[in-house]
């Protein structure tokens, strides 16, 4: 599990099947109180947006979180912070 925030959106024409109506958020990732790469997640949430800091989960327990079999995912977003303590 690790953490980040929300940068953007990204905005696909064709999706998998398992994840149509899941929104796909551009998060950039926060490594000891530090802000890093950017990477997409899929929102299983679907209520995360911009500016918001949240919690990730990665690897094949990322296309888990939807319930479907084999769902093209590598990271998810599954719950929000609600204040950062750190500064960034």
């Amino acid at each position: 599990m690790y953490t980040g925030e929300v940068s953007g959106t990204v905005v696909s024409s064709v999706k998998s099947e398992g994840l149509e109506g899941v929104p796909l958020l551009v998060v950039r990732l926060i490594e000891n109180g530090k802000k890093t790469k950017l990477i997409v997640a899929a929102d299983a949430t679907r209520q995360a947006g911009s500016g918001d800091f949240v919690y990730l989960i990665g690897s094949k327990e990322a296309s888990r979180v939807f319930r479907q079999p084999l769902v093209p995912a590598d990271a998810a977003i599954v719950g929000f912070i609600d204040s950062y303590n750190e500064e960034l």
